[in-house]
């Protein structure tokens, strides 16, 4: 997705509000069509950038379908309405035409993300990134989550599924080039509500 991140600092709150990483691919998804709005063909979309003032400049968007089909889409006219954004597509006339779009994300290509700060990071970025906990290898990230809390949640695979907070007390080093994270976790973290590995489960239904 296109949505940026910094480590939440629970001294001053950077944790911004995004979306889940859109894989390695060479779009990224600004948006995801939710249903017809209108009588002339506009859809209402859900925002996946944290730079929504850009779609006055993205005028040629990609369209990705859920059956992994893909189109080409010019943008008429946009206007934001109660967190979404409203968007009209050239040749996309009626509301039958409009409801073929649904479920359908509005992607540009990965070279078009804008520039960031000093200290972000897109957060689609951190997928695939081999994580190391004070020098040792826990995994590697397969999805970032938001919740309630103040920092984003790495979703990490390893030995077991983990979940760990994006938060710049724990973090040492981000290479991005060699996707690679490395941080210090606080004793027990790791050991926190995490799934149970697949060894662990089958001892737990032997109990049983």
């Amino acid at each position: 997705m296109d949505r940026t991140q910094r480590p939440a600092s629970g001294r001053n709150g950077l944790s911004e509000k995004q979306a889940g990483p859109d894989g390695e691919g060479q779009f990224i998804t600004v948006a995801r069509v939710t249903k017809p709005q209108g009588r002339i063909g506009e859809v209402a979309a859900t925002i996946f950038t944290d730079f929504p003032e850009r779609f006055s400049t993205r005028k040629r968007l990609s369209g990705s379908g859920p059956r992994g089909e893909r189109r080409e889409l010019e943008l008429e006219d946009h206007w934001f309405h109660k967190e979404q954004v409203i968007l009209k597509f050239a040749g996309v006339d009626s509301i039958s035409q409009a409801e073929e779009l649904v479920g359908w994300e509005i992607q540009v290509p990965r070279s078009d993300r804008a520039d960031l700060e000093e200290g972000s990071v897109y957060t689609g970025d951190l997928a695939g990134c081999t994580v190391f906990d004070s020098g040792r290898e826990i995994g590697r990230v397969t999805d970032v989550q938001f919740g309630a809390g103040e920092a984003p949640l790495l979703i990490i695979q390893g030995e077991k599924e983990y979940m760990v907070p994006f938060a710049a007390e724990f973090l040492q080093e981000l290479d991005l080039e060699h996707k690679q994270l490395r941080m210090t976790l606080p004793s027990g973290m790791l050991e926190l509500d995490a799934p149970l590995s697949r060894e662990e489960k089958e001892r737990q239904q032997k109990k049983d």
